[in-house]
């Protein structure tokens, strides 16, 4: 592998994505009267390494560099953002491909794991052929001290800045990036939850940006994936918006990452670590 290429090249854009909402009509049920809204747009954004085509996702057509860099990381197909040695985006309209270029190590890989996703579902594992790709073996975190308590005071309000595609029009997760200060730094929208996390994930990567002590925050339920992919890109502290399932708890549990349910009127709860509370 050649140590000398950029870390995740800067993508040739050939032609531009559709934006991210657009007005469209409707009418009452009675069809007394017309009006207007903003609905979020989403694109078939296909992906293929190396030349070969491994997924084709349904996402919202923003900060689509950083999703890819996001799935590939969050999905095992690399290890390390260096990995990846280009990225091109091309496309028009609701079809968009991006073309990657990795490293022969990651790419000899993903032959040997033998998938063919053709977009995540709601459970996150279409396209998984057994269950050692749904549940593999991933490092244990190190462990880091809980967050203090005033960083989570008014987080829900807080993170609707990160929020302009959900509160412009709805119908999209976001996924937000709370740094070792407890200052929000950065966040991103998508239609799927898995995406957003992808996103933000990305983005963090790109940017080069110390997760020492920070925490993301995921506006979804909280599934097995998500902690997946929190885990391999090395954040040490998840909150979700939403309970995680009972997987997800103990997957957090096994492997010393700090999982933190926000409930919209009571006390964060924390489920990972397990807390011994003397009488």
């Amino acid at each position: 592998m050649n140590a000398k290429r950029p870390l995740c090249a800067a993508p040739a854009t050939t032609s531009p994505a559709p934006t991210a909402s657009q007005t469209y009509h409707y009418a009452t049920l009675d069809q007394s009267s017309v009006a207007e809204t903003a609905l979020a747009e989403e694109v078939a954004l296909a992906i293929a390494y190396n030349g070969i085509s491994q997924a084709v996702m349904l996402v919202s057509p923003t900060d689509l560099e950083d999703f890819i860099v996001g799935f590939s990381l969050g999905s095992g197909i690399i290890h390390h953002a260096s990995e990846i040695y280009d990225l091109k985006l091309m496309g028009s309209g609701s079809a968009q491909y991006a073309h990657v270029e990795i490293a022969s190590r990651a790419f000899w890989n993903l032959k040997q794991q033998r998938r063919q996703l053709a977009g995540t579902s709601g459970c996150g594992l279409c396209g998984v052929e057994a269950v050692e790709q749904a549940l593999p073996d991933l490092n244990v975190l190190p462990g880091a001290p809980l967050p203090p308590v005033q960083w989570l005071d008014g987080l829900r309000q807080r993170i609707s800045a990160f929020q302009p595609l959900g509160q412009h029009c709805g119908a999209v997760h976001a996924a937000v990036y709370m740094d070792g200060n407890g200052q929000l730094l950065m966040g991103r929208e998508d239609i799927g939850r898995h995406n957003a996390l992808d996103k933000l994930i990305g983005a963090l990567v790109r940017q080069n940006v110390d997760l020492t002590g920070g925490a993301a925050i995921v506006t979804s339920r909280c599934s097995l994936e998500l902690i997946q992919k929190v885990l391999r890109a090395g954040i040490q502290t998840l909150i979700s918006l939403s309970s995680p399932t009972g997987l997800a708890l103990q997957w957090a549990r096994r492997h010393n990452l700090n999982l933190i349910h926000l409930p919209q009127k009571s006390a964060p709860r924390v489920y990972s670590p397990v807390q011994e509370i003397q009488p």
